[in-house]
């Protein structure tokens, strides 16, 4: 028979830990406590993902989950002086996203083309006729090439097709304030409230 064995059958005899007893209990003056801070008071309790004061690892981990930010709509952006000042549109002709970029004035075709009506400096207006598509033509812009005597057409982006959006037709552009309307329940379909007895004559 070994001693594990005897142990066993005899049952549990060790004596429980008794604090607080001076430094001859042998568990230290402070009863194993340390010297002061939150942790040597009775009822203190720290959470589990507490670290020290640094910022917890939940915390550090990314946010997910849904978001509109993959919506937005991104342009390249394109100033009208830019474009009239550029040696390959001085005579008037085709402004497209193609065009754009093989002038070097657009970087690629992964976002819809936004022009813009600022000029460069000495600039008066647009002198030649010009045929514009793009995404968007901000008013200036429109009014400059359309007075030389050319023509806009607005091609409008993903979302103003979603919507039902023609930027060449002002009637179906949609106010900001309306972007966020809700929609209202019809009172058609309720039925009329009975007449009270003391209103029939």
């Amino acid at each position: 028979m070994m001693i594990h064995d005897i142990t066993a059958l005899a049952g549990r005899s060790k004596k429980r830990k008794r604090v607080g007893r001076g430094e001859g209990s042998g568990h230290g003056k402070q009863s194993g406590r340390g010297q002061k801070g939150a942790s040597s008071r009775s009822g203190h309790a720290s959470k589990r993902s507490f670290e020290g004061g640094q910022i917890p690892y939940f915390r550090r981990l990314p946010k997910f989950g849904f978001t509109n930010a993959a919506f937005k709509v991104q342009f390249w952006t394109v100033n009208v002086g830019d474009i009239i000042g550029h040696p390959s549109f001085k005579a008037g002709g085709e402004i497209n996203r193609d065009a754009l970029i093989k002038a070097g004035l657009v970087r690629d075709d992964s976002r819809d083309l936004k022009i813009l009506g600022s000029l460069g400096k000495g600039q008066t207006g647009v002198k030649g006729k010009y045929n514009v598509t793009a995404a968007r033509v901000t008013g200036p812009a429109r009014k400059m090439f359309e007075d030389a005597g050319g023509k806009v057409n607005e091609t409008g982006t993903r979302r103003d097709k979603n919507r039902g959006v023609d930027p060449n037709v002002p009637e179906t552009k949609l106010k900001p304030k309306n972007l966020t309307k809700k929609l209202t329940r019809s009172t058609a379909g309720k039925k009329a409230k009975p007449a009270a007895a003391g209103d029939a004559e």
